[in-house]
């Protein structure tokens, strides 16, 4: 790994850190020694592997390939929504079509304001797992206690930050017992942090279903999501244009290729224009 490489992954992880609050607090958000954040933000580089440096890298969401970001409509339709969700604490229901570009504009917003938690969900979570996730994004201690003192003392922490918000993405891959946490969150922090779930349209979907059935706490969820979900613009041949340009693709046969061929997906514009720059046809 050059030096370059290694000063940019450190200017990441300063940044980082002053959004976690804590070179200690960013240390345990990521599983290593607050020794070795220490270190790279010295300049004290010899003992540290290119192993280690790789993995800083991809946990404070360092990227080292160029890519470009556009701030699309659905970017910057995203972006607002978080704005408000932290700065009015606010509870909101997102959804917007795969690869719209939700996640990208989440990691940049959190990359760039303090007290943002951002948790992309799987489906193997359990309530102990999304416990343990909440507390490490946190930059607590994830050792100890039973869940019921985890969740005081998550508690405890949001209410004594200024302004914080959960964000949690791909929401609609949580288990019922699982999304439930978000009622007994909303409960203990209601006008003190924002939280933002954000998924595709099966989310909502699954929401309108539980309603219909009356199935447990799916009341409660679309009561304190406002009763409705945000939909964001789909990508269009404009947003997909203008993501080309700024990463080099600027022959016009080769843009309207990939417009055809996108589906609306900035994950296939991404793979399209690095295979046109790869092939010489930029």
């Amino acid at each position: 790994m050059t030096q370059t490489e290694k000063q940019a992954i450190a200017a990441s992880l300063k940044n980082y850190c002053e959004q976690k609050g804590s070179q200690n607090k960013a240390a345990r958000s990521m599983d290593i020694s607050s020794a070795t954040v220490s270190k790279v933000l010295a300049n004290d580089w010899d003992t540290i592997s290119d192993d280690m440096w790789r993995s800083i890298a991809a946990k404070v969401g360092h990227d080292g390939t160029q890519w470009q970001i556009v701030k699309t409509s659905a970017y910057e339709r995203m972006t607002f929504l978080l704005t408000e969700a932290q700065d009015n604490s606010l509870v909101l229901g997102v959804t917007g079509f795969a690869g719209c570009g939700k996640t990208e504009a989440i990691k940049n917003y959190a990359q760039g304001h303090r007290s943002v938690y951002h948790l992309c969900c799987s489906e193997y979570w359990t309530m102990r797992t999304f416990i343990i996730k909440l507390l490490k994004s946190l930059g607590m201690s994830q050792t100890g206690g039973t869940t019921s003192d985890q969740m005081d003392a998550i508690v405890e922490r949001l209410q004594e930050t200024d302004a914080p918000l959960i964000v949690l993405d791909e929401a609609d891959k949580l288990k019922d017992p699982v999304l439930y946490f978000f009622i007994s969150l909303y409960n203990q922090l209601e006008g003190q942090c924002g939280i933002v779930l954000c998924a595709t349209d099966y989310l909502q979907k699954r929401i309108e279903r539980g309603l219909r059935f009356g199935r447990k706490g799916y009341e409660e969820i679309h009561s304190r999501i406002g009763r409705r979900f945000v939909k964001l613009q789909v990508i269009n041949e404009a947003d997909i244009a203008a993501v080309c340009k700024a990463n080099g693709v600027e022959d016009s046969q080769t843009i309207n290729r990939i417009i055809a061929d996108a589906d609306s997906d900035l994950r296939r514009v991404k793979r399209a224009v690095w295979a046109a720059k790869k092939g010489g046809k930029a």
